[in-house]
C-alpha cells in the first residue's frame, strides 16, 4: 500500500508540472504556412514563430496574436523607429520641463520683459566698451602715423620700432572691429530669441 501511495503521489506531481494541452484548455491555433494556406490546429508546427499565429478560444475569439519573427533588416528598421520615437519623447519632456521653469521663473510677463531688457542692456554695454577701446586704438594709430609722417617729411627713414608699432596697432584695430561685429550679431540674435520666447510665454500663459 505504501508503494502504491508513493507511486500515485509521484504521478500527481508529474501531472502538475506537465504543460497543459491546448485542446484541454479549449483554445486552438490559427496560422498560415509558407504558401499562405490557413490552418486551425490544437498544436503548432516548429516554424510557427517564423510566420506568426493567433491563439483563439473554442468560440473563435482572438485571445492573443503572435507577430511573425522579423528579419535583421526589419529589426534594424524597427529599432531605428523606436530610437527616433524615444528621442522625440525625450525632447518633448525636455520642452515641458523648460516651459515649467519659464513659468516658475517669471510669474508675470513684466518680469520676463524686464529680464530681457537687462540682458540686452548688458550686451549693449559690452559693445559700447569695445567701441571706446577701438576709438582709443585708432587715436594711438593716428599718433604713430603722424610720427612716421614727420620722419618722411624730414627725409629720414621711419624707425623699425615705429613701423612695427603701426603694424601691430592696425592688427589690433582689425581684430577689434571683428569683436564689435560679433557682439552686434549676438545682440541681434538675443533680440530675436527674446521675441520668440516672449511669444511662447504668452502662449503658455493663455493655455
Amino acid at each position: 500500500m505504501r508503494i502504491i501511495t508513493l507511486t500515485l503521489l509521484s504521478f500527481a506531481s508529474l501531472c502538475l508540472f506537465m504543460p497543459p494541452d491546448a485542446s484541454a484548455q479549449g483554445v486552438r491555433y490559427k496560422w498560415r504556412d509558407a504558401e499562405g494556406n490557413l490552418h486551425y490546429s490544437d498544436s503548432l508546427p516548429a516554424n510557427a514563430g517564423k510566420f506568426g499565429y493567433d491563439v483563439i478560444s473554442a468560440q473563435g475569439v482572438l485571445m492573443k496574436r503572435v507577430e511573425p519573427a522579423k528579419s535583421a533588416e526589419e529589426l534594424a528598421i524597427a529599432n531605428a523607429a523606436a530610437a527616433k520615437q524615444r528621442s522625440a519623447q525625450l525632447e518633448a519632456e525636455a520642452r515641458a520641463r523648460s516651459d515649467q521653469q519659464l513659468l516658475a521663473g517669471y510669474p508675470t510677463e513684466t518680469d520676463l520683459v524686464q529680464s530681457h531688457r537687462q540682458q540686452l542692456e548688458m550686451l549693449q554695454q559690452t559693445i559700447n566698451s569695445a567701441q571706446l577701446g577701438l576709438q582709443s586704438q585708432e587715436r594711438s594709430l593716428a599718433d604713430q602715423l603722424g610720427v612716421a609722417a614727420d620722419y618722411e617729411r624730414d627725409g629720414k627713414p621711419v624707425p623699425a620700432k615705429v613701423s612695427n608699432e603701426i603694424g601691430e596697432m592696425r592688427t589690433m584695430i582689425e581684430g577689434q572691429h571683428g569683436v564689435i561685429a560679433r557682439r552686434k550679431a549676438d545682440l541681434d540674435k538675443a533680440r530675436a530669441r527674446f521675441a520668440t520666447e516672449l511669444d511662447h510665454y504668452r502662449a503658455l500663459r493663455n493655455r
